[in-house]
């Protein structure tokens, strides 16, 4: 017969050894230096059981854990509740308005003017920098008798990208070209006139004087934006002749399709919102922010402003966005508020 064991068996240190009882196997456990009654192989197995269950346990715990912590870290951030501060002046301020209208007043005065000018037989001055100009010695294309015609950026200069800013600023994205290249291609519909701009081209057309656009728009979506352009309500245009889109892998540089405008037309206003608008030496590889400043307001440049060149405001993105605390901000000019040095 089978021997059972009714109750435990204590057994000393020295007398620990696997009993073999039948087909049970009873193994002696030393728990922390004492002798812990033997247990059947049956009871082994429940408690072997028990902590597979509990180790299955703690690491789904674990692993769930870990998978919260991995989907805080890649859920995407709290939408913004109101658009930056940059836009909402760009498109919501009436001091941005003002800007865009005082910048297209002083344009018609001189659209005007050229043109009165021209037909008294006056000399006519050029505004686009000819090859080989320099920002310390800049020269002009002269203009002889071709005819006249102001040349305009379109984005944030000619349309303000209404609808693509406010997706971008509701749902938290950053710029995205192919997204930029989905809103050339579908909304032509989602813009509006630069305050002022209607009015402008209206009096070049009237004063016999071409609009030319000059825009990074990509060729490939050329019909998409003549139909824009005609919808904001700023004239029928002809890509390659009235406006010059950015071809296929070609640089983003400006001054290749001034060039090819200012060899057929005598150029008397450029309208901007990046310096890049008016001439690539500005966006020259290595300019600091300081220099770049310093050029735009030197003796040769500084007369333009208001007077042939028009700069836009676009606080929003472009070139003018660069530079740390000690390229912004002269190292002679810095203030400490007294109240904060009393609390060191």
């Amino acid at each position: 017969m089978k021997q059972r064991l009714r109750k435990p068996v204590l057994l000393r240190p020295v007398q620990l050894r696997p009993l073999l009882l039948g087909t049970v196997t009873i193994a002696a456990v030393v728990l922390q230096g004492c002798v812990v009654a033997a247990l059947p192989a049956g009871a082994a197995a429940v408690v072997a059981r028990n902590k597979v269950v509990r180790d299955g346990k703690r690491k789904r715990a674990e692993t769930d854990a870990s998978r919260q912590a991995e989907h805080a870290t890649t859920a995407e951030p709290p939408k913004p509740t109101t658009p930056p501060a940059t836009m909402q002046f760009l498109y919501g301020s009436g001091e941005a308005l003002a800007l865009s209208a005082q910048a297209y007043n002083a344009l018609t005065v001189r659209i005007r003017a050229s043109a009165d000018y021209r037909q008294l037989n006056f000399p006519v001055a050029s505004l686009v920098l000819a090859p080989g100009s320099t920002l310390e010695a800049p020269n002009f294309v002269p203009c002889g008798q071709k005819p006249l015609a102001i040349v305009l950026d379109i984005d944030e200069t000619s349309v303000l990208n209404l609808g693509y800013e406010e997706d971008e600023a509701r749902r938290g994205l950053a710029y995205d070209e192919e997204r930029w290249s989905r809103w050339e291609a579908t909304g032509g519909d989602d813009v509006a006139a630069v305050p002022g701009v209607i009015d402008a081209l209206r009096a070049a057309r009237l004063a016999g004087v071409a609009a030319i656009f000059i825009s990074n728009r990509s060729a490939l979506n050329a019909e998409a934006t003549q139909r824009m352009l005609d919808g904001a309500g700023l004239g029928v245009t002809i890509p390659g002749d009235t406006l010059l889109l950015r071809a296929e892998d070609s640089p983003r540089g400006k001054d290749a399709r001034r060039d090819q405008i200012a060899a057929r037309y005598c150029v008397i206003a450029m309208v901007g919102d990046q310096l890049g608008d008016f001439s690539d030496l500005f966006n020259a590889p290595g300019l600091t922010p300081a220099a770049r400043r310093a050029a735009a307001g030197n003796e040769q440049f500084r007369p333009l402003w208001g007077a042939g060149w028009y700069m836009l405001p676009n606080p929003v993105y472009g070139t003018a966005s660069k530079g740390g605390f000690d390229e912004i901000f002269p190292l002679d000019k810095r203030w400490e508020d007294p109240a904060a040095q009393g609390a060191k």
